[in-house]
C-alpha cells in the first residue's frame, strides 16, 4: 500500500506537497494538520486527504501516518519536528531545517537517540539534474572546479513571512539557503574565509545579501539572494577547462556545458516532474523502509554544515531574531 504521509500546515508549500502526493505513486496524503479544524477539513477535501486534524497530537496517534512533512513557518520547525520524533514518526522538514544550528543539533540528536528518520526537505538536493551536475564535475568535463556563482531573487518582500523578524524572515533563510547549498554541493569542505554584506528591510531582516566563500585550496563561491529583485536564478561552476551553467538553481531546468573556448558542448534537460517534490518523498520512503535515519541526498552533516554557515553570516551582520 502507498506510504501514508501527513502534512503539518496548509499554506502554499503544503499545497505543493499535497499536489505531489495526489499525483505520485508509492505515497498518499494520509492526513493534514491545521490549528483550525475548518481549515484542515477544507484542505483535506480539496486534496483528497484521508484525515483532517486540528492538533499534532491527534495526528501523531494515527497509525496510518508513516511520514510527516513539516510545512509550518520557520520558527515552528524545531518544535514540530521534536514532537514527531518523540512519537516515533519520521520527519521531512521544509527548509530551512531550523532557524539556527543549535536547534538543528537538538532535533538531529533526538532522531539519533530515538532511531527515527529525519531529513531537510530542500528539494534541489534530491533532483536528478543535481546528480547530473555533480557527475559532470566528478568526470572532469570542465576540469578542476575553481569558482562557483549562484543567485536567487524574487521581489516578494511584502509577504509577512519574508519581512517579519518574529517569523525568521529575510532573504538568507528563505532564498540564500539555496545558494549556500549550491556551493556546498560542489565544494565539500568548509570555507577558510567568509565575507558578506546585506541590505536590510525596514523591519531589520536582510532584504538582499551577498556572500563570498574562500576555500583552503583557493576555490571561491560568490552567492547572492534578494527579496527585492527578480534575478536570473543561474548557477555556474567554472573549472580550468570549461564551465557549466544551471538554469534556475531553485528548480533546475537545464545544464549547459561549455568548453575552454566558450563553445556549448553538451546540454542536459530536467525530466518531466509532478512538482519536483516527489524526489524527496521517494528518498524518505526508501530510507525509512531500509531502516535508515538519514538519506544520502541530504545527510545530517550537510544540514548542519549549511546551517552553521548561515549562522556565521548572520552573526557578522548582527542579525538575531527576537526569540533567539
Amino acid at each position: 500500500m502507498a506510504f501514508g504521509v501527513a502534512i503539518i500546515g496548509t499554506g502554499g508549500i503544503a499545497r505543493k506537497m499535497a499536489h505531489t502526493l495526489r499525483d505520485m505513486e508509492g505515497a498518499r496524503l494520509r492526513a493534514v494538520v491545521s490549528r483550525r479544524r475548518e481549515t484542515a477539513g477544507a484542505f483535506a477535501a480539496e486534496w483528497g486527504a484521508e484525515r483532517a486534524y486540528d492538533s499534532c497530537e491527534a495526528m501523531l496517534a494515527d497509525p496510518g501516518v508513516e511520514l510527516v512533512y513539516i510545512a509550518t513557518p520557520h520558527p515552528m520547525h524545531r518544535g514540530d519536528a521534536l514532537k514527531c520524533i518523540e512519537a516515533g514518526k519520521p520527519v521531512l522538514c521544509e527548509k530551512p531545517f531550523t532557524v539556527n544550528a543549535r536547534e538543528a543539533e537538538e532535533v538531529l540528536a533526538l532522531a539519533a537517540r530515538r532511531n527515527v528518520y529525519v531529513a531537510e526537505a530542500i528539494w534541489t538536493r534530491y533532483m536528478p539534474l543535481t546528480r547530473t551536475m555533480q557527475e559532470i564535475v566528478a568526470r572532469g568535463d570542465i576540469g578542476t572546479p575553481r569558482m562557483v556563482t549562484a543567485n536567487l531573487g524574487y521581489p516578494n518582500a511584502a509577504m509577512e513571512r519574508m519581512w517579519n523578524p518574529a517569523l525568521a524572515g529575510g532573504a538568507l533563510l528563505d532564498l540564500g539557503v539555496y545558494t549556500v547549498n549550491f556551493a556546498a554541493m560542489i565544494f565539500p569542505g568548509d570555507p577558510a574565509a567568509v565575507t558578506s554584506t546585506c541590505t536590510r528591510l525596514a523591519s531589520g531582516v536582510d532584504g538582499q545579501n551577498s556572500i563570498a566563500f574562500g576555500y583552503p585550496g583557493g576555490e571561491m563561491a560568490l552567492l547572492s539572494s534578494s527579496l527585492t529583485a527578480r534575478t536570473d536564478r543561474q548557477g555556474t561552476v567554472a573549472g580550468d577547462r570549461g564551465f557549466l551553467i544551471v538554469e534556475n538553481i531553485n528548480n533546475p531546468a537545464s545544464i549547459t556545458v561549455y568548453d575552454f573556448d566558450y563553445r556549448p558542448v553538451a546540454r542536459y534537460d530536467a525530466p518531466a516532474q509532478i512538482t519536483g517534490f516527489e524526489y524527496q518523498v521517494r528518498a524518505a520512503v526508501d530510507a525509512i523502509r531500509a531502516g535508515r535515519i538519514e538519506t544520502p541526498f541530504m545527510p545530517h552533516a550537510e544540514t548542519l554544515r549549511v546551517m552553521r554557515l548561515m549562522d556565521g553570516v548572520r552573526a557578522d551582520w548582527g542579525l538575531r531574531y527576537p526569540f533567539e
